[in-house]
């Protein structure tokens, strides 16, 4: 709509347009041809709710796939996996209707307590970054608006719409505000969500420097921001601050409150228009396709992505796959009830289930295999004791016992967080039973953030993390457990020993209305690797049935701050399968602490037995970057990085050292900087330290000595004074002009 066209309509008919006419709709007014739009929940299904409305999964909505969720597909590293699920929802979401999918969500894991971790993809913002492109490109190609949430420092479900995220800006910038940034530049997202939670104290839906100054100003975003549902507190606030629509509807209150706050001069009527514009936009790009889905071919595609998302930790004495045995006995309650997806907003109301049992009992009858089923454990009772000692007299007349074990659906919901890493007690007992007395156990897990495998690791043979797998887990873990399908997923998030062990355990999930992200950009292994904490199972583990070698990592500098690496790959063993090749890099270039290790890059790569192929990776200036505060801006600092291409985030395989210039830049010097930020530049450092050489014995300076310690932390301007004129002042500010004039050209 022109402005002209905009001018057609009453201010009260424009503030209408940015409040929501429904529950899942926006405000139409049919007498100037502006029709309304349907947004509906489901990053891994479409919830679309015809009757009764809310946004917390407590009502009906119609049949859709339920693919795998996030926490699934973080594991599969694989881009294709999550544009399929991106490329089938938009066909569902068309089918009913829906304009805007209120989906992907990409907060990072920062605590393995978050509620909601389920519904995100990792604790690492490139990889989060990656699928969440894919999904996005994907799911647009095909005709329907993503929304990507929430928009930000969003990490926990614990005082979700009160509490105030105090993270300092490096941490924003490299680590919560990154995978935001990389799929907005890449994927153009038709609309993003704004949170619930306060950043440092000011409301995410009021707060101008994240919606406005970096989302539409560094970002160079032009699509519509949205409100998560309830998120507003002050309509004028929040439009000032760059927040386009409020969700829900019917607005009245809102829509008044915004047309009083023109006429009172608070709000401009030109960003009303901004609003509208952007919203009007939504408007005009919908579609929407009467052509039924291949609901059938959906759900085989959910299957076989929800193969390739499982993630096997564990495999000794070639347990797995499965080779005839000649009985298998499945205890567990979730192999008859399985858990594939989490709770709240995002819950589908799936077209069909697989059942693992049934589907185990499939492949047996085509083996000769014998399955029997014990309960073993009930989700709903508070004593098992009768369902355990059954499972465990069976236990010793199988030859292998598979185990469906995990944390039920009302442990793991959008609206709380956790309350404990490990499994429900009545579990870890059956377990560490059964394999007592078990020829094998193999342990398969379904589960929406990682848990605690102390206590019974140790004493089973076989662990098949399946995380949620959506509607089609159920066959794929038989695929799986019979070696039908290969295992290919790595962890997105650490498995660690202990609760107390995790970067985030004195400060998740905060107090007195603030939670301190004391980790700083420590987070997930990046922590764990810089301080050299063991862990059960790290960042980027996974097993298969098959072997690679890895080898003639060849890394090559493309520019001052970009590099590109090759290596080579080779299935050495038996069977197919696909391997994630995963670069990071090393350095302690900068002025900052740096993680130990950081993912670069990675890529996903099918082999046939014996095959060989040679993975080729971009290294970009942002893989070697920090944000500096002082500068606010990324840099590359000139040094020594170590490219790495790991088997996991510990676990380094062949590795390589380049030396880049960077971006020449250097710390903005003022006389209340110390002298060793003045002594380490390089143009004013060089003359000041032999001025300084000459005051003090004319040896020059001795870096190592107690004088030279005591100097360097003290302001330059407490040097003037101290020296009595012996610095002159006049010559500091003739290097600090010169300094300044270095920087702006290296700038």
């Amino acid at each position: 709509m022109s402005q002209a066209d905009l001018n057609t309509l009453s201010l009260e008919q424009k503030a209408s347009l940015l409040t929501g006419g429904g529950f899942w709709s926006t405000t139409a007014i049919p007498e100037v041809g502006i029709a309304a739009i349907v947004l509906a929940d489901g990053p891994h299904g479409v919830r679309r709710q015809k009757d009764g409305t809310d946004h917390l999964g407590l009502h009906h909505s119609e049949p859709a796939t339920c693919f795998p969720p996030a926490v699934a597909v973080g594991s599969s590293w694989n881009e294709d996996v999550a544009a399929k699920i991106g490329a089938a929802l938009a066909k569902e979401a068309l089918a009913l209707g829906v304009d805007v999918l209120l989906g992907p969500g990409v907060n990072i894991k920062r605590s393995p307590l978050g509620g909601r971790n389920f519904e995100y993809y990792s604790e690492d913002p490139l990889l989060s970054g990656v699928l969440a492109t894919a999904y996005v490109k994907a799911l647009q190609a095909g005709g329907v608006g993503a929304s990507v949430k929430h928009f930000a420092a969003n990490d926990q479900e614990t005082d979700r719409m009160v509490i105030s995220a105090d993270v300092d800006e490096r941490t924003l910038r490299e680590i919560h505000l990154s995978a935001f940034e990389h799929v907005v530049i890449e994927a153009r997202p038709a609309t993003i969500m704004c949170s619930y939670n306060r950043i440092n104290g000011t409301p995410a839906s009021e707060n101008r420097w994240l919606l406005t100054e970096v989302l539409r100003g560094e970002w160079g975003y032009t699509g519509a921001v949205i409100s998560d549902w309830g998120a507003v507190r002050t309509r004028p606030a929040s439009l000032n601050a760059g927040l386009d629509l409020s969700m829900p509807g019917p607005g009245q209150y809102a829509t008044q409150a915004l047309v009083d706050a023109v006429l009172a001069g608070h709000v401009q009527e030109s960003a009303v228009d901004q609003a509208v514009e952007r919203v009007l936009a939504l408007v005009d790009a919908a579609g929407h396709d009467d052509a039924a889905p291949d609901l059938d071919a959906h759900h085989v595609l959910a299957r076989e992505l929800a193969a390739e998302c499982a993630v096997l930790l564990k495999n000794e004495r070639g347990t797995l796959p499965l080779d005839r045995p000649s009985s298998v006995l499945v205890v567990g309650e979730f192999a008859t009830t399985p858990r594939y997806q989490g709770g709240g907003s995002s819950h589908v109301n799936a077209t069909r289930v697989d059942v693992p049992l049934e589907c185990i009992e499939a492949h047996a009858a085509t083996l000769g295999t014998h399955v029997i089923y014990s309960r073993g454990f009930d989700t709903q009772a508070e004593d098992g004791t009768a369902l355990r000692e059954a499972a465990v007299r069976a236990a010793g007349e199988a030859q292998v016992v598979v185990v469906f074990a995990g944390n039920p659906e009302t442990e793991e919901s959008e609206g709380y967080d956790r309350d404990r890493l490990e499994l429900p007690p009545s579990q870890v007992r059956l377990i560490k039973e059964v394999a007592a007395v078990a020829a094998r156990t193999v342990v398969v897990l379904a589960n929406g953030g990682v848990v605690s495998l102390e206590d019974w690791h140790d004493d089973v043979e076989a662990i098949l993390e399946g995380f949620l797998l959506g509607q089609g887990g159920g066959a794929a873990i038989a695929d799986l457990l019979f070696g039908q399908a290969n295992p290919s997923g790595r962890l997105a998030e650490t498995i660690p020993y202990r609760l107390q062990d995790t970067p985030t355990w004195l400060s998740f999930p905060g107090e007195q209305g603030h939670v301190r992200y004391s980790e700083g950009v420590m987070v997930g292994y990046r922590y764990y690797e810089t301080v050299g904490a063991p862990v059960r199972y790290p960042f980027g583990h996974g097993l298969s049935y098959t072997d690679y070698d890895v080898s003639d990592l060849r890394v090559r500098v493309d520019g001052p701050s970009e590099a590109s690496a090759a290596v080579m790959v080779t299935n050495t063993g038996a069977r197919a399968g696909k391997y994630v090749v995963q670069v990071y890099i090393s350095t302690k270039a900068g002025p900052v602490r740096r993680p130990h290790r950081t993912l670069a890059a990675f890529a996903k790569v099918h082999l046939e037995p014996g095959e060989t192929k040679i993975v080729r990776l971009q290294l970009d200036r942002r893989a070697f970057a920090y944000w500096d505060v002082l500068l606010a801006r990324w840099v590359v600092p000139d040094g020594t990085y170590v490219v790495q291409v790991g088997e996991n985030a510990t676990t380094v395989l062949r590795e390589q050292s380049i030396d880049l210039d960077g971006d020449g830049v250097a710390p903005p010097l003022s006389l209340q900087a110390n002298v060793g930020e003045w002594l380490a530049h390089p143009a004013a450092g060089p003359p000041l330290r032999a001025r300084m050489g000459s005051l003090m014995g004319g040896g020059g300076l001795d870096d190592d000595s107690d004088e030279t310690h005591m100097v360097t932390s003290m302001p330059m301007i407490q040097i003037l004074s101290l020296t009595g004129g012996a610095i002159d002042g006049d010559w500091l500010l003739s290097l600090l002009t010169t300094s300044h004039e270095e920087e702006s050209t290296n700038l």
